[in-house]
């Protein structure tokens, strides 16, 4: 098995439907999720436990399951000192539940309670994650998964659910280092951990059996690491990218990148022998490691399966780029940017001024964009083809709530259906959507220190 050293991780990586509030819980078919403080053993071995900020007592919190078509009611409690808000990442949903404090909702004062009701049109893997103060709050450990069901059940013998994070931790304390919002956060690559967990464990380890074969449903819940993952003794399949479904399996042969929010469901059959373990791998810069560690052990079968059929499509209106209206987003700023100066509160302001005020990015020369003006208002169902630029010098994960696009490649074509997609530094990619879903919906980069700092805005649909 590939393991770390205590030296080794903990060393800094330097590189890489309506809207309800209410205060009291009788006669509400509604279940708790209690946003509180709790002490859990995140480290491995002699240290002590590490106080978190969790859903119901743990990070993550309890696994949301519904059938597709099915309904999602949620009581959110919040046992904190300051305000938080719960989205629900992916979700086709309707605009009030969608959980963004200052767009969609007030914040949920301490010891206050909001109603999160709505159903689930579309099967896939999803997530929900504090939405106030997220660099901080999903930081530290406000966040878990939202599995939505097929009608049918796979050709699989089990599933895992393994959401992958990195913390940033005190090694003399074993804390969470309290300097959430520092300025290197904000103006470079974010937040980067130096402890990486799956399902809030280090160098997790489960059991599978010879051929066995498995659905793993990855979430990548980091403030900003993209992991870079590969299997060994597994041979697999991507079958749904950000919970939808690929026209047909695409078979596992290079490192896969998982950009902050996104998703990767595979499907995978155990071939190492018995006694021998298989690995979900994160590549590093200079060696790999195991991120995920499977000891095979008896009761597997001889025989293969033939490659996995293609998950059942959801239902989405297919865009026409022939009669898109094309929008333009820049992105400008960070450390080594070429930013000079931004719009801030409707007015033109220097750097210096905007970096006061703990702005660093700016999409389309704003740096406030979640305030005043939309990027874009649009009619309900009109199709929609926005061209992204990363004009910076580090990459950003871009995150479009309420509604699932496709990139579009050189030659036009479309590719699979999204909800977060990475642009590299200084590259350019085109999005196309119908804007299908009404409501003022969030467009920001999931490096959640870069959204706080300036990269967020929003489309206004009719």
């Amino acid at each position: 098995m590939i393991t770390l050293n205590r030296r080794q991780f903990l060393a800094t990586s330097a590189a890489f439907s309506g809207l309800s509030a209410s205060t009291g819980f009788a006669g509400t078919p509604f279940a708790t999720l209690t946003a509180q403080q709790s002490d859990v053993q995140l480290l491995p071995g002699d240290y002590g436990k590490t106080s978190l900020w969790c859903f119901d007592g743990g990070s993550p919190g309890p696994e949301i399951r519904v059938a597709q078509g099915g309904r999602v009611q949620r009581r959110l409690v919040n046992r904190f000192s300051q305000g938080t808000s719960t989205h629900w990442h992916g979700i086709r949903i309707n605009n009030a539940m969608d959980g963004v404090s200052g767009l969609t909702q007030d914040a949920v004062q301490p010891e206050e309670t909001f109603d999160y009701d709505f159903t689930v049109p579309d099967a896939g893997t999803y997530w929900y994650h504090a939405h106030n103060r997220s660099f901080e709050q999903v930081g530290r450990g406000l966040y878990g998964a939202l599995i939505v069901e097929e009608a049918e059940p796979l050709d699989i013998d089990r599933e895992e659910v393994l959401i992958l994070d990195d913390w940033l931790i005190d090694p003399e304390t074993a804390q969470i280092k309290d300097d959430f919002g520092a300025s290197h956060d904000l103006s470079h690559a974010g937040r980067i951990g130096n402890l990486l967990t799956t399902n809030g464990t280090f160098n997790l380890g489960l059991r599978a059996r010879k051929n066995e074969r498995l659905r793993l449903r990855l979430i990548n819940a980091a403030n900003a690491r993209n992991f870079q993952l590969g299997l060994e003794g597994l041979d697999g399949w991507v079958v749904a990218l950000d919970g939808m479904p690929l026209t047909a399996p695409v078979k596992v042969t290079e490192a896969m990148i998982l950009a902050p929010a996104q998703r990767i469901d595979l499907i995978v059959d155990v071939v190492a022998d018995v006694g021998e373990a298989a690995h979900i791998l994160q590549f590093g810069r200079e060696e790999a490691f195991s991120q995920v560690a499977f000891e095979v052990v008896e009761g597997g079968t001889t025989n293969r399966r033939d490659a996995p059929l293609a998950l059942p499509p959801n239902d989405h209106r297919m865009v026409d780029l022939k009669e898109a209206t094309t929008l333009s987003l820049s992105m400008e700023g960070g450390a080594m940017g070429r930013m000079r100066s931004a719009s801030l509160g409707g007015e033109l302001k220097p750097i210096g001024e905007i970096v006061e005020a703990g702005y660093f990015w700016s999409f389309n020369g704003r740096v406030d964009g979640i305030n005043g003006d939309p990027l874009a208002r649009l009619d309900r169902g009109q199709n929609v083809r926005l061209k992204m630029v990363n004009d910076t010098a580090f990459p950003h994960a871009m995150h479009l709530h309420g509604i699932h696009f496709h990139e579009v490649a050189e030659n036009g074509t479309l590719g699979p259906l999204r909800d977060t997609t990475l642009l590299e530094r200084g590259q350019t990619r085109e999005i196309a959507f119908v804007a299908d879903n009404p409501g003022q919906w969030l467009l920001h980069c999931h490096m959640l220190s870069h959204a706080a700092s300036g990269m967020m805005t929003k489309i206004v649909v009719g």
